[in-house]
C-alpha cells in the first residue's frame, strides 16, 4: 500500500501502524493539488513497485460560510483539493489501469455532492464535480476492465466532523453538545458514519464482486438521502 498526504509526521505514522500489523506500506509526502509532484509519485511508484491496481482519493478539506462571505481563496482552496487532487491522481495512474486491463478507482465525495445545502457551496460544488469526474471517467473507461465510483459519506466520525461542531458552535452560540445533536439529526439512523463503514464500501468497490458496478455515487448516510 502506497500512502500519500501532506503531513509527514501522519502519514508515516499510519504506515507504521500498517507494517506493526504485517502489511508493506510505503509513505510518501505529497500535495494532490500539484501536477508536478503528482506525476513525480506516479513514476517513481511505478519504477519502483510496478503498476497500481486500485486508488483511493481520499484526499479532502472543508469550510462553511454563507456564499456572500466565500472568499475567491477559499472557493479555490475547496476546488483545489477536492476536485483538482481526484483529476491529477486519476490522470496520472489510470493509463497503468488500461494498459494492465484491471483497475479500481475510488473516490470519496460526500452526500453534497448529491444535493445543496446552506452555508457550504464551495464544499458542495467541489464535491458535485467529484461525482461528475466519476461518471465521466466511468463511462469513458467502461468495458476495459477499470471501474470507477464515488463513495459519498454523511458526517463521519473524523476530526473534520470535530471541526465542524465547533465552527457550528462558534458562529451560532450553541453549545458543542447542540451542535453536534444538529447534524445527528440529518441521518434518520442519529448517529455518525463511522471510518470503518467508508472503509468498508471501498473494500466492496474494488473487489470481483462490484466489477459491473460502474460510475456510482453510492450514499452512505443512515437513509439521509433517500
Amino acid at each position: 500500500v502506497i500512502l500519500a498526504a501532506r503531513t509527514r509526521s501522519q502519514v508515516e505514522a499510519t504506515a507504521a501502524a500498517l507494517e506493526g500489523e504485517g502489511f508493506r506500506a510505503v509513505p510518501r509526502v505529497l500535495d494532490v493539488t500539484d501536477a508536478t509532484a503528482v506525476d513525480r509519485l506516479a513514476a517513481s511508484v511505478r519504477e519502483e513497485f510496478g503498476t497500481v491496481s486500485i486508488l483511493v482519493n481520499n484526499a479532502g478539506v472543508s469550510a462553511s460560510a454563507p456564499v456572500h462571505r466565500t472568499s475567491p481563496e477559499e472557493w479555490d482552496r475547496m476546488m483545489a483539493v477536492n476536485a483538482r487532487g481526484p483529476f491529477l491522481c486519476t490522470r496520472a495512474f489510470l493509463p497503468g489501469m488500461l494498459d494492465m486491463g484491471w483497475g479500481r478507482i475510488v473516490n470519496i465525495a460526500s452526500t453534497a455532492g448529491l444535493a445543496g445545502a446552506r452555508y457550504v457551496a464551495a464544499y458542495t460544488a467541489s464535491k458535485h464535480a467529484v461525482v461528475g469526474l466519476t461518471r465521466a471517467v466511468a463511462a469513458e473507461v467502461a468495458g476495459r476492465g477499470v471501474t470507477v465510483n464515488a463513495l459519498c459519506p454523511g458526517y463521519v466520525d473524523t476530526e473534520m466532523t470535530a471541526s465542524t461542531v465547533d465552527r457550528i458552535a462558534e458562529v451560532t452560540g450553541r453549545s458543542k453538545d447542540e451542535a453536534m445533536r444538529a447534524i445527528l439529526s440529518m441521518s434518520p439512523d442519529g448517529r455518525l458514519v463511522t471510518p470503518e463503514e467508508v472503509a468498508a464500501a471501498a473494500l466492496f468497490l474494488c473487489s470481483g464482486a462490484a466489477r459491473s458496478i460502474q460510475g456510482a455515487a453510492l450514499p452512505i448516510d443512515g437513509g439521509g438521502h433517500a
